[in-house]
């Protein structure tokens, strides 16, 4: 969209101040306001939206508290599209904390606190008889891209939250993906919670029951993929947040059917799969050379094994038997093999043969330092949430054995990191390479130069992988657009010119970062013939750049036929 857009409005008056996507507020020229009814509903002044956003960041610098900050920057998207989007992308590095990971997880704990306005689609268990009505009142005359669910059983760090919204999600889509937020919708599929806090809560606003499971959950989950299917079809559905039990499962059954994602397991895989590629560029040897021990093996760890086996497998010509036998998975109960009881279904592939740990026998726990030591890997990454977890007797046990070892400790808010990177750096004399799930200032390298700790945010691919799979109308999300996506990401690594720099570009190029990665997306699904577009390959960067929404103000003018 450029800033000569024209758009025809069928709003006036109140009607068209309180639509935060015609908005203008002080920015509606003399001209505008005399067509829209708003010379006397406004003040004198015509600003700029430059003064706009200095009136808006000072205001925002006004709040003490991240969570104040956060309450703020809610109601100015509530009114105005493009100051909001104006203003975040101007201070990316400074709000994106604010308005999604870690400030949104307490936001989304005290949603029923915080409550002032609904934003986006409700779908509650009671009312599924009139899902389809519910769902056509919201989305009837829009046309949608992308739908963001979640179910909120799983909010980072915090758990089942009920009644939790995915408009975050959206908003880093159109903040650093560029997706158009009019073609957006942010869905809470409310089953119910088991918080007991939340059910207690005279003001919880989410439907307070004890959550749906088993059959009447999947019925109720399928209810609505069938709407999306049926109503957008080329629309990407992004599943946000959904439990252990649940994320795996719902994944496999519609991604044959569906352009469907689930960033906890797809995003977080593959932006771990860039900082691996960008290592292993840095050390000069293959994805099938690596020993790969992950440790945490909930959604996350599951997706980060087999977003790289599947490269394994893609890249270097692996047999997929072959590929899983290079992944040492661990949870709370020590290493996953044969002699675990209760083994989950989607680990069956990763669990490890008994014969190879006959020292012990009779049910022992095979913990992370034994398995460090017996298997000497390559490659270290945590996503447990287990703080501290990389002793330095780990850290320095894989040193022994590992020229450069990389080593991810992914796990987020920043307390709940499996090792401070400054201490791994130290322990290795600054051989390891290394990127974390949350921000770490640099550590100093042996020879006192500032080693950068790359951020493995998911947010550097995951606008990207989506952007992508809208602009070429992609029937699914494959595992090879993914792979390309991350490769692309990847090619990107500071590392690859400088072995000590950061392993990820920095988190304030995220914007250009994904329109690299939606290229490359768009471009395999092309090539593969996934995509819904009869446009060739070498079209695609130009599309890109077109169909990219910017926070700048069109010109409008009244129709009464026009948009509203």
């Amino acid at each position: 969209m450029s800033s000569t857009t024209t758009f025809r409005v069928a709003l006036r008056g109140d009607a068209i101040l309180t639509n935060p996507r015609f908005n203008k507020g002080t920015a509606f020229t003399a001209k505008e306001r005399k067509e829209f009814g708003l010379v006397g509903r406004l003040p004198w002044s015509v600003c700029s939206l430059d003064e706009q956003c200095q009136r808006a960041y000072d205001q925002l610098q006004a709040r003490d508290t991240p969570i104040r900050k956060n309450s703020f920057l809610q109601s100015l998207k509530d009114q105005n599209w493009v100051l909001y989007y104006t203003l975040l992308s101007r201070h990316l590095h400074e709000l994106v904390p604010i308005i999604y990971t870690p400030t949104e997880a307490e936001a989304i704990a005290n949603y029923s606190h915080l409550f002032r306005r609904s934003e986006g689609l409700y779908l509650t268990f009671p009312f599924e008889d009139t899902m389809e009505e519910d769902f056509l009142e919201e989305t009837r005359g829009r046309n949608i891209d992308l739908i963001v669910c979640s179910d909120a059983e799983a909010i980072l760090g915090i758990g089942d939250q009920g009644v939790g919204i995915s408009s975050a999600k959206s908003v880093i889509y159109t903040l650093i993906g560029g997706i158009d937020p009019s073609r957006s919708l942010a869905v809470t599929l409310d089953v119910g919670t088991d918080n007991e806090d939340l059910l207690n809560d005279k003001l919880y606003v989410g439907w307070p029951k004890q959550r749906v499971r088993g059959a009447d959950y999947d019925r109720f989950i399928d209810k609505f993929v069938q709407l999306v299917r049926k109503h957008f079809p080329h629309s990407l559905l992004h599943f946000e947040d959904f439990g252990v039990t649940n994320a795996q499962r719902i994944l496999a059954r519609y991604r044959d059917s569906h352009a469907v994602f689930n960033d906890d397991i797809q995003g977080t895989g593959a932006v771990t799969l860039s900082c691996v590629m960008a290592a292993i560029g840095v050390t000069k040897s293959k994805l099938r050379d690596q020993r790969f021990i992950i440790y945490g093996a909930g959604s996350a760890g599951l997706g980060i094994a087999k977003q790289l086996r599947d490269a394994v497998v893609s890249a270097d010509d692996v047999d997929e038997a072959e590929a899983n036998k290079l992944f040492w998975l661990i949870d709370k109960h020590g290493l996953i093999r044969a002699s675990l009881p209760d083994v989950r279904e989607d680990l069956k592939a990763f669990v490890r043969p008994d014969d190879e740990w006959q020292s012990f026998a009779g049910g022992a726990e095979v913990k992370l330092l034994d398995v460090v030591k017996a298997v000497k890997p390559t490659v270290l990454i945590g996503c447990s949430t287990h703080g501290g977890a990389f002793t330095e007797e780990v850290v320095k046990a894989m040193a022994a054995t590992c020229e450069r070892p990389i080593i991810l400790p992914l796990s987020n808010p920043s307390k709940l990191v499996e090792v401070d990177p400054r201490d791994a750096n130290e322990w290795t004399h600054g051989k390891a390479l290394l990127a974390t799930g949350s921000p770490f200032p640099p550590a100093k390298m042996p020879n006192g130069k500032d080693y950068i700790i790359a951020e493995c945010n998911n947010a550097l691919i995951y606008p990207g992988l989506g952007f992508g799979a809208m602009l070429c109308q992609s029937r699914r999300m494959t595992d090879t657009m993914i792979i390309a996506g991350a490769r692309r990401l990847a090619s990107l690594s500071p590392a690859l010119k400088d072995p000590d720099d950061a392993l990820l570009p920095d988190f304030g190029d995220a914007p250009n970062v994904n329109f690299e990665v939606a290229v490359a997306v768009a471009e395999q699904a092309i090539d593969e013939g996934s995509a819904g577009v009869e446009w060739a390959k070498e079209e695609v960067r130009e599309r890109a750049k077109d169909k990219q929404w910017l926070p700048i103000y069109g010109e409008y003018i009244y129709d009464k036929d026009g948009e509203f």
